[in-house]
Formats: C-alpha cells, structure tokens, sequence
C-alpha cells in the first residue's frame, strides 16, 4: 500500500496523500518496534 500511496503522491502533489503516506510510515516504524516493547515488559521475577 505504501508504494502505491507514494505513486498516487507524485503524479498528483495531492497534500492529503502526502498526510496519509506519512501516517503509513508511522505505522509500519511502530510495528517494527512493537515486539522488542512487548518483550522488555516481560519481566521474570522469582516465585518467593
């Protein structure tokens, strides 16, 4: 989708366009940390 979103932002200059491109390049930023964030909130404490 992001390819095609940037295609759509050149050949048009459309400003929206250039919004929803850089939500996309937020979203896919947050899901490549999304995982090393869930993993370092697993904390193994010891059973007392």
């Amino acid at each position: 989708m992001y390819e095609f979103t940037w295609r759509v932002f050149k050949e048009t200059g459309n400003v929206d366009i250039y919004l929803l491109l850089k939500e996309l390049e937020k979203e896919k930023h947050m899901i490549n940390i999304l995982p090393s964030v869930e993993s370092s909130n697993n904390v193994n404490y010891p059973v007392s």
